[in-house]
């Protein structure tokens, strides 16, 4: 009788124990895991050496990804278990493909580039008049 409420007792804290120590880990484990999965081209991350940039580029066959930082945009490569965080808040669209979210980033990029040269137009004919 002694030896079965000794048992009951470990059983007890095993089960306690896992699920406030072991349980949780694994959850958040599968939840980062998923997280490093489901980046694409465009996310701001911050690594775990507390590196911020954009991805702008993903190697699947490397497990890593490249990523653009800074103003002079500096670009690193790094493996994907090295990210810390995805930092771009994401809307669910219906009907977003990977190929389309790759168009729209292309489409405002072009649009960035032409709107620079307009302004840098526009500055030198303004230097030109004076």
């Amino acid at each position: 009788m002694q030896g079965w409420v000794m048992i009951l007792i470990y059983a007890a804290l095993f089960g306690v124990l896992y699920l406030v120590l072991i349980r949780p880990n694994s959850k958040k484990k599968k939840e980062e895991q998923a997280m490093r999965d489901n980046i694409s081209i465009g996310d701001d991350v911050t690594t775990i050496g507390g590196i911020v940039g954009r991805i702008v580029a993903i190697k699947e066959d490397e497990d890593a990804f490249i990523i653009e930082t800074g103003s002079d945009r500096v670009k690193m490569k790094f493996k994907k278990w090295a990210i810390s965080s995805v930092d771009t808040v994401k809307e669910p669209a219906a009907g977003t493909t990977k190929a389309s979210r790759m168009e729209q980033l292309q489409e405002m990029r072009e649009a960035k580039r032409k709107a620079k040269e307009e302004k840098k137009a526009a500055k030198q004919e303004a230097k030109n008049n004076q």
